[in-house]
């Protein structure tokens, strides 16, 4: 990142980052939040922003998608797995950490923690997953915008302890993109983000990830757990967003036989209300 705008940002207590993505400058949107953070400025995060993402997710009733992100906010809190699945084939397990803290992020920006816009979403940085997660929705970072939407050929995840195992698609480029981009680092292939989209004002995806992951549902992402916020303890230069479509959601609070279980999603629609 430009040190002119480091400097200013050091006098600032508002930014607006709109840019267009390209390959290999996430080390440069690190730098600059690195000084967001420890400055706590309200910062608006708006990567590959289009005409069409200000015409369509950024004009969803945010204080409906707060309410809704506080109501999901303190069940995910509370849960100690979350289990989900879709019909393409998604079925994962997420073993929670209590030590992590679970964050909203829901277009209303604070000084708590800065926010991409389009907004929604609760995050956190997963315990342990396990299990297979088919992305028919978008892949993140300069990825999306060569591959789009996923729906065609999707590919398919098996995740073991945290780690990517092997991934899978029709698309043999996208599979080896993938792959490639996901072992950067010791920790590039490490589930650093599982995460709820919450801004139930976007109805569909639009191969731009920056909305996507604000869909209704599940994403999780490879990489860089954001530790500052979610108190990972591990750090990754990489971080790669996975997105999928019309998911089941469970939530355990306990464990044991009788623990108790709550259905919060079924096929992309919440069962809670605001």
């Amino acid at each position: 990142m430009p040190a002119a705008i480091l400097e200013d940002m050091e006098t600032s207590a508002v930014s607006i980052f709109a840019v267009q993505v390209q390959p290999n400058e996430l080390r440069s949107r690190m730098q600059m939040t690195d000084v967001v953070n420890r400055r706590r400025m309200r910062h608006a995060h708006m990567v590959n922003i289009t005409p069409e993402i200000m015409c369509d997710g950024m004009r969803a009733d945010y204080d409906a998608v707060d309410r809704l992100s506080q109501q999901v906010l303190e069940r995910v809190r509370r849960a100690v797995r979350i289990r989900a699945t879709t019909a393409a084939g998604t079925s994962i397990v997420s073993d929670m950490n209590p030590a992590f803290k679970w964050f909203k992020t829901s277009g209303i920006i604070s000084p708590e923690k800065w926010g991409n816009l389009p907004g929604g979403e609760c995050f956190t940085s997963p315990g342990e997953v396990n299990g297979a997660f088919v992305v028919d929705g978008v892949v993140g970072d300069w990825l999306c915008a060569r591959y789009g939407l996923l729906e065609a050929t999707p590919l398919t995840i098996h995740i073991a302890q945290n780690r990517i195992v092997s991934c899978t698609s029709a698309n043999k480029q996208l599979e080896q993109d993938f792959w490639a981009y996901t072992h950067t680092d010791e920790n590039s292939d490490r589930v650093g983000e599982f995460a709820i989209g919450t801004n139930i004002g976007v109805s569909r995806v639009i191969g731009n990830i920056l909305q996507d992951e604000k869909f209704p549902g599940i994403h999780i992402a490879f990489g860089n757990p954001y530790g500052e916020h979610t108190g990972a303890p591990w750090r990754s230069s990489t971080h790669i967003d996975v997105v999928g479509l019309a998911f089941n959601i469970w939530l355990e609070y306990g464990s044991g036989p009788d623990a108790e279980t709550e259905q919060i999603m079924q096929d992309g629609r919440f069962l809670i209300t605001a």
